[in-house]
Parts: structure tokens; C-alpha cells; sequence
């Protein structure tokens, strides 16, 4: 018989499970506390070890308690902690197999979908199940079966922590990889992630979305939108996930309605104007627009010359497109100067790629002005008076 088979140490065990057995609930909290303080971190090996082969009847006994009582809360996060050391040790598809068939990955997901639920334990329960997910393919898929894309979604937006956010973000990417059945329906739940409302959320969905587009042969008609809406943001950060995004998407077959959507929102369109189109006789040039619209076109012209500077055939397409024309528009925005540099450096860019086109520009601009734009494009704003921001419009 070996060491850890001896009827002493079986004894032991079994006197364990009989005081948890018959404890309420001071009792297992304190016999949890003492096996997390000498079980973390240990193999399945060593933990059979430490009960005698039988560790899955404990595991058994704290995933029923987890499940009677995680509507209380109380004692909730002490019982995710301890189920973490089975579902973590080494060689631990036994564990996991158990786990999932007492109902654990059911109560997980329960668990993050209720409001009641505090943010450190659905940190907990998303890290339960980002360990289940790193397991392999047939545990993604049991976890996408059980809706867990959607409530994981739905958590990882509604939540107001990092710690939260930042787990939800690692299970969406875990999800979406060596999971082909599902990884459709991960890539385009991120999509819908988009129109959330928390900018650390908008950029870490933006940071997966990125991840899991690179690993797709095609992009979706419906990321265009969503993704342009994007530059609306007064987030830094969030604006520089999108603009990260639609420049790899350059290569996939979108790209047609991407660059025509960045050259559309250098010249914000207001209802009013297209229900009532001005005509050339009553037509003023006088910018209108909110902040969020002049935010956006200033990051329309940004990602524009970004695009130009990867790569010429896409300005080509960018010239058809009348980019011209409409960055001149922009720059002619006296109410919003970051839309000016921008415009103006995207099309000073244009100009070194094709001289073809300073004529024309300097017919509109006018000697004077064309030769501060030549000369310093960043600062042109600087020296812009009325008349000429409106010659521009």
C-alpha cells in the first residue's frame, strides 16, 4: 500500500469531509482558508496525495456549496479561490471534466450575470473560466454552447473595474482561438461590443477585435460602421485602437468602404442638409457641426494620411475618391483646429506623392497661402484668415 493509500491518512480525509459534512457555513469557511493556505499552487498529483485519491470528492463538496449559496455572496469569492486550485493544478483534465459535469460552468456564467454579483468575484469567475477555456477546444466549446460569449460580453461592458474588463478581454481572445466552430460568433459579438458605452471597454474590444481580425480571411460588411464611430471618440486611446484596426483592414475586403467612409466624414453631412440640399446661389460657407462630428473628421483626415503613407495605390483610390476636394474642406474648419493639421498634413502628403495635383490645389488655395501650406502645413491654421478658410469650404 502506498504512503498516501495508508488507512491513517485515509482516516484523516475521511474525518475532514465529515466535519464539512456536518459544518455550516463558519466551519467550511475556515476549513476552506486552511486549504488554500497550504494546497496553492499544488499538482493533481500532489494533491491526491494530500487526500488520499479521493481530492474529488472535496472538489465535488465546494462546487455544490458554490452553487446552493453564490446568490449570498458571502462566502462566494473564498469558494472560487479553492476551486481555482483544482482547475489550475497540472494534468487537471479530471478536475475540469467534474467540474464541468456537476454544473460549474453554468454557475460561472450565472454568476457574471448577476448585477448582484460583486466585481472581484466576477474577476474570479472570468479567471475560472479563462483556465477552463485554455484547456482546449472542447472546453471553448462547451463554454460557447452555454451562451458564455454573450454573457461574457455583456459583462466585460457593463463592468466599471479593469481587473474585470481586462479578464473578459483575455476569455474573448482564448474563445476565439483553436475554436473554429464558434470563432465566427466571437468575432462577431465583438462587433456589436463596439457600440458600448465605456471607453475602456470600447478600447480593450478594440485591442480583441484586432487580434481575432488577423486570424480572419475576410472582414464582415458590418465592422465598417461601428469601427468609423469609433473616431467620434474623445479618447485618445480609443481613437488610436480604430485607426490601428481600419489600417490593417486595408488588406481585407473592406477596404472600399472604409476609405470611401474616411473621405465622407471629412465633411460631416447634417440631416437638415440632406433633406435640403444647398444650392450654388444660396449655398454659405459656414461650418456646421457638433464636437463629436469635428472629432471624427479630424481622425477621418489623420487615418487618411496614415493610409497614404503605407501605401500608394490606396491614394490613387483616395484621389478617385475626391479626397482632394474634401481635405480642403476640412482644413477650411475654423472651428476645430485639430481638423485643420490633420487635413492639412494628409494633403500635404498627397502632394509629394502626386505634384500633379499642386496646380489645382494652389488655384484654390491662392498663391499666398498654398506657400505657407507648402512650407509648413502644421501651422498653416496659424495664418489662415477668414476669407481664405472660406475659400476653402
Amino acid at each position: 500500500m502506498s504512503a498516501h493509500k495508508e488507512p491513517s491518512n485515509i482516516g484523516r480525509v475521511l474525518s475532514f469531509l465529515r466535519e464539512w459534512d456536518s459544518g455550516g457555513s463558519s466551519v467550511r469557511c475556515r476549513m476552506v482558508n486552511s486549504f488554500l493556505g497550504k494546497n496553492t499552487g499544488k499538482s493533481l498529483y500532489e494533491l491526491e496525495l494530500e487526500f488520499a485519491d479521493v481530492a474529488s470528492l472535496f472538489l465535488a463538496r465546494l462546487t455544490t456549496w458554490m452553487r446552493l449559496t453564490y446568490m449570498q455572496g458571502t462566502f462566494l469569492g473564498l469558494q472560487l479561490k479553492a476551486i481555482g486550485i483544482f482547475l489550475s493544478a497540472s494534468c487537471h483534465d479530471q478536475y475540469l471534466m467534474e467540474f464541468l459535469d456537476d454544473g460549474g460552468v453554468l454557475t460561472l456564467l450565472v454568476i457574471l450575470s448577476q448585477s448582484e454579483t460583486n466585481e472581484d468575484d466576477k474577476t474570479e469567475a472570468l479567471h475560472l473560466l479563462l483556465t477552463i477555456s485554455n484547456a482546449g477546444r472542447k472546453y471553448k466549446e462547451f463554454i460557447c454552447e452555454k451562451h458564455g460569449v454573450k454573457i461574457v460580453a455583456e459583462c466585460m461592458t457593463m463592468s466599471n473595474t479593469n481587473h474585470t474588463q481586462e479578464t473578459g478581454k483575455a476569455l474573448m481572445e482564448s474563445l476565439s482561438y483553436g475554436n473554429p466552430t464558434y470563432q465566427d460568433q466571437v468575432y462577431k459579438s465583438l462587433i456589436d461590443l463596439m457600440s458600448c458605452t465605456s471607453p475602456k471597454a470600447q478600447q480593450l474590444v478594440l485591442q480583441t477585435l484586432h487580434a481575432v481580425q488577423l486570424k480572419q480571411e475576410i472582414a464582415h460588411h458590418s465592422i465598417v460602421k461601428p469601427l468609423l464611430n469609433m473616431l467620434r471618440s474623445p479618447h485618445i486611446e480609443v481613437q488610436t485602437e480604430a485607426i490601428n484596426l481600419i489600417l490593417d483592414l486595408r488588406h481585407y475586403n473592406v477596404r472600399g468602404l472604409l476609405l470611401s467612409g474616411l473621405v465622407t466624414l471629412l465633411r460631416p453631412i447634417r440631416k437638415e442638409e440632406e433633406q435640403h440640399p444647398k444650392t450654388q446661389e444660396t449655398e454659405r460657407t459656414e461650418i456646421t457641426g457638433s464636437l463629436p462630428e469635428f472629432l471624427q473628421q479630424a481622425a477621418a483626415a489623420k487615418t487618411i494620411r496614415l493610409v497614404a503613407e503605407k501605401d500608394k495605390e490606396l491614394s490613387e483610390e483616395l484621389l478617385h475618391l475626391g479626397v482632394i476636394q474634401q481635405l480642403l474642406h476640412a482644413m477650411g474648419n475654423r472651428k476645430h483646429t485639430d481638423s485643420q493639421i490633420q487635413a492639412s498634413l494628409a494633403l500635404k502628403h498627397l502632394v509629394h506623392l502626386f505634384p500633379e495635383i499642386e496646380k489645382h490645389i494652389e488655384g484654390v488655395m491662392g498663391s499666398t497661402l498654398f506657400a505657407a501650406f507648402i512650407s509648413k502645413a502644421d501651422t498653416l491654421y496659424m495664418n489662415m484668415d477668414e476669407r481664405q478658410a472660406e475659400s476653402l469650404l
